[in-house]
């Protein structure tokens, strides 16, 4: 395939190739001399690229991609940020009167492979009597204040403040602040499925 002028029109969510290799140079703090050098193409080609003026072939996007440590489908993935930040006032909040507790999610994402989920639970709080089971493959819960009982298949836990306990979240489990003070708890899943 031969470079040849780049089309002037575009979908809504047609991926532009010259601003996301732009993005991905500067987002690698690379110089476009030094993306050139390494892609084995002219400064000047590499920057009608980026502006959108020619159109690479494949060999030539390939190259590129390789250059920025990439393959091309990953060249073609939206840009993903980084880091997912949850504003504290942004949090989902779900309170359970009956229960005495009230769960807070810090993170957002359902497709991520972690979720971490920030648990008040009042004095004689929990889940209630009966156990359950969810499907994420592995659960750690964490004590930053208070106390908390788990029970999980059968076995009985009293984790005190800094204490952590890993488990199946496949297991029937269950819990309950037997302190006489609020329980600040952290349960962390993977992957999410609560």
């Amino acid at each position: 395939m031969a470079a040849t002028a780049a089309p002037t029109t575009s979908s809504a969510n047609e991926l532009q190739l010259g601003p996301r290799i732009r993005a991905l140079r500067q987002a690698r703090s690379v110089t476009l001399r030094e993306l050139a050098e390494r892609a084995g193409v002219t400064e000047s080609f590499l920057s009608q690229v980026e502006r959108e003026r020619t159109s690479p072939s494949i060999a030539s996007v390939q190259r590129i991609a390789r250059a920025l440590d990439l393959t091309i489908a990953e060249l073609f993935t939206e840009l993903a940020p980084r880091g997912r930040v949850v504003r504290r006032e942004d949090r989902r909040r779900i309170a359970y009167p009956g229960l005495g507790a009230i769960d807070e999610f810090l993170t957002s994402d359902m497709s991520a492979r972690l979720q971490v989920i920030l648990s008040t639970i009042e004095p004689g709080g929990g889940t209630g009597d009966e156990p359950y089971a969810h499907d994420s493959d592995e659960e750690v819960v964490i004590v930053l204040t208070g106390r908390l009982e788990l029970w999980v298949a059968g076995e009985h836990h009293v984790l005190e403040e800094g204490d952590s306990l890993a488990y199946s979240s496949r297991l029937p489990h269950r819990n309950k602040n037997t302190g006489d003070r609020t329980a600040v708890v952290l349960f962390c899943l993977t992957p999410p499925s609560f």
